[in-house]
C-alpha cells in the first residue's frame, strides 16, 4: 500500500469546513475528478470518478466519523483497494487545517505510472485547492450532518433518556 498525505489551510471555522466536506454529493461542484456521489446510507457512499475518458465506480464505507475532527473511509471495491482519512484542526478562530491521507494499492500500468510520477499527490493537492476556493467563496456550508460513526456503525445522535420506574398515571 502506498500513502499520500496533503494539507491545506482554509479561512473558515472548523465546523464550516467539516460540515461542507461531509456533504459528499457536493464534491462534483469543486472536485474535477469526481463526477457523481450518491449517499446510499449515512455510512455508505457510491462514487463515480474519472480523468479524461477513464471512469471508475466504487462504493466506500465510512468507518469512523467524528464531527469537526475526522472522517475515515475504505473502498469496498476489490479491484482498486484504497482508504484514507481526512482530519480537521483549528489553527485560529476562523482558520482550519485539513489533512488528507490516502492509502491505495496501485495496480496495472496506470497504477505504476501514478506511483512513479506522483500523479495521485498532484491530484489531491489540486482538489484540496479547489475545495479551499469553494468553501471560502461560499463562506458557509451548504448543509450539515453531525452524526458519529464508530467501526462502520452509525451511533444514535441523542441517547435515549433513561426510563422512569415510576408508573404513569392516567391523564384526563
Amino acid at each position: 500500500m502506498q500513502t499520500v498525505e496533503e494539507t491545506i489551510e482554509v479561512a473558515v471555522p472548523v465546523s464550516t469546513a467539516y460540515n461542507q466536506w461531509t456533504q459528499f454529493k457536493s464534491f462534483p461542484r469543486f472536485a474535477s475528478v469526481v463526477k457523481r456521489v450518491e449517499q446510499i446510507r449515512p455510512n455508505l457512499t457510491h462514487w463515480v470518478i474519472g480523468f479524461g475518458p477513464v471512469r471508475h465506480e466504487f462504493n466506500a464505507e465510512i468507518v469512523e466519523q467524528e464531527p469537526d475532527s475526522l472522517v475515515v473511509w475504505r473502498s469496498l471495491d476489490r479491484r482498486s483497494r484504497h482508504g484514507g482519512e481526512v482530519s480537521f484542526r483549528a489553527t485560529a478562530p476562523d482558520r482550519t487545517a485539513i489533512v488528507v491521507r490516502l492509502r491505495f494499492e496501485p495496480h496495472g500500468v496506470g497504477g505504476r505510472l501514478a506511483r512513479s510520477t506522483g500523479f495521485t499527490r498532484r491530484v489531491i493537492r489540486t482538489e484540496l485547492g479547489h475545495f479551499k476556493e469553494y468553501i471560502e467563496g461560499l463562506g458557509q456550508e451548504s448543509g450539515t450532518w453531525r452524526g458519529v460513526i464508530r467501526n462502520g456503525h452509525v451511533l444514535p445522535s441523542e441517547p435515549e433518556p433513561p426510563r422512569s420506574r415510576v408508573a404513569h398515571w392516567p391523564v384526563g
